[in-house]
């Protein structure tokens, strides 16, 4: 659901080729997401295993399988976008993102080149570049959003990096409104489940409630972006599907972070399931900076490192990306 009072904003994380011509469609049509977004994983699930592609992989004989990658990822983009153009010129969100190359992520110019080729390759205004919150990231962050290229910082897990980005975001702004022209937006997206994933089992044995831990971490980032008040960048939250063990309601990362000037990006059935939910639309944030306190001083107390948790969540999530990016090029060489 797209809440325009609010500002409160669903997006798919999801992208194939007949989903596009179908159901975002009709998503979009519905009001109930006005964005969409794709990683290495999810092209790597949609390349791999949809017969969709096969006709425009016949005619990409001969290519580099990166080249037939980015073949299928920009014709994918440039479709979603297509569809989303709606939303993006009645001044609602509209954006689907592209990330850049995994193996990028600690090559500044080489994400800027790459971030320009794909961007101007699709040639859509509403598309955003997807570069990770690294030390690299950051400078190519200003830089694209400095030449009017919208940015969807990704792998965001602490404080401190969405702070770095927050920076990086507002000063490519300030520079491209030197010179005027299009709309420039940039979205931090947090990622939420994967801390209670990692956690959970420890916090249930010390007795601290569970499932708690990526929604506070993810107050906290958003309590300190919202002081910034730049109505060009808001917080996306990210990986809030629900896995079957967790044994939580399967909208429980979209209810639990529904708020003002956010984004939530999730998976189609998580969408379907927050869209049945009759307290839809009822803000949860924001949290009060002494509970969320009180969660992470008791997690330091059985002896989590809540800065080690962060490294590990971000060099795992950079790893994952690569896995998925690699493996899907080796099937398509």
């Amino acid at each position: 659901m797209v809440d325009e009072n609010s500002g409160f904003s669903l997006w798919v994380d999801f992208i194939e080729r007949d989903f596009i011509k179908s159901k975002l469609k009709n998503m979009v049509e519905y009001g109930t997401i006005d964005g969409a977004t794709s990683n290495p994983s999810i092209f790597a699930n949609a390349i791999t295993k949809s017969p969709a592609y096969k006709e425009q992989l016949a005619e990409l004989d001969g290519l580099t399988p990166k080249q037939k990658y980015e073949a299928l990822a920009i014709a994918d983009i440039k479709a979603a976008a297509d569809v989303l153009r709606e939303c993006y010129d009645k001044g609602l969100e509209g954006f689907v993102s592209l990330e850049v190359d995994p193996y990028l992520s600690n090559d500044t110019q080489g994400t800027i080149d790459e971030g320009l080729r794909l961007f101007q390759a699709i040639d859509e205004p509403n598309v955003m570049i997807k570069v990770p919150a690294t030390k690299a990231g950051y400078d190519a962050m200003t830089e694209l959003m400095s030449r009017g290229i919208s940015v969807n910082a990704t792998l965001v897990f602490s404080p401190e990096q969405a702070q770095k980005t927050l920076k990086a975001m507002k000063k490519g702004i300030d520079k491209f409104e030197q010179f005027g022209g299009r709309r420039v937006e940039g979205v931090i997206s947090v990622f939420v489940s994967r801390f209670d994933r990692m956690l959970d089992s420890k916090l249930k044995e010390a007795g601290i409630p569970t499932a708690k831990t990526g929604v506070l971490n993810a107050a906290k980032i958003y309590n300190d972006v919202a002081k910034c008040k730049e109505p060009a960048i808001k917080i996306l939250f990210a990986s809030t599907g629900v896995k079957p063990e967790q044994g939580l309601e399967k909208d429980y990362y979209i209810s639990s972070l529904c708020a003002k000037h956010s984004i939530n990006t999730a998976p189609i059935e998580t969408i379907e399931a927050y869209e049945q939910n009759p307290n839809r639309g009822k803000l949860a944030l924001p949290i009060d900076m002494v509970t969320i306190n009180a969660h992470f001083d008791a997690l330091k107390n059985i002896g989590i490192d809540i800065q080690e948790v962060y490294n590990t969540l971000m060099q795992d999530g950079l790893k994952a990306f690569e896995d998925a990016f690699s493996n899907m090029l080796k099937t398509l060489e």
